[in-house]
């Protein structure tokens, strides 16, 4: 776990614009630690060497997307001693209509699904749904 009072999110997306956008609105309006990348690789990188309160990546990503990289992470948590816990996840895509998107919001460490565009109010809603202690800012 992070530092008490300070959140960390990892953001993993393609769409350089989307990350900035996030990291903007998470940093400025929750005052939340946020690492970002384009490149899923980098992301695994990121999530075996820090704790994140949550992660949000893109569902549709070109080699890795957002659930087989969420998957890799969780297969190197359960295996690393000790067992580390897997934050929620929230994907971001811009195919909303996706089955397979809807599908994964059964299981159980994917907290919500946003649809591509969204407003920064509504990203915070979904923010807000996947870590309920987190302080509303509207």
């Amino acid at each position: 776990m992070p530092e008490a009072g300070i959140r960390r999110v990892l953001v993993i997306d393609d769409d350089t614009a989307v990350l900035r956008i996030i990291r903007e609105a998470l940093q400025n309006l929750h005052h939340w630690e946020v690492d970002t990348s384009p490149k899923p690789e980098y992301g695994f990188e990121l999530a075996l060497k820090k704790n994140y309160d949550l992660m949000i990546f893109d569902f549709s990503m070109p080699l890795i997307d957002g659930t087989l990289l969420f998957l890799l992470i969780s297969k190197a948590y359960e295996n690393s001693l000790p067992a580390r816990r897997m934050p929620p996840l929230l994907l971001v895509s811009g195919q909303g209509a996706d089955e397979r998107a809807r599908e994964l919001l059964k299981e159980s460490p994917v907290r919500g699904f946003l649809p591509k565009p969204f407003t920064i109010n509504r990203l915070l809603e979904k923010v807000k749904q996947c870590v309920p202690e987190v302080e509303s800012v509207f």
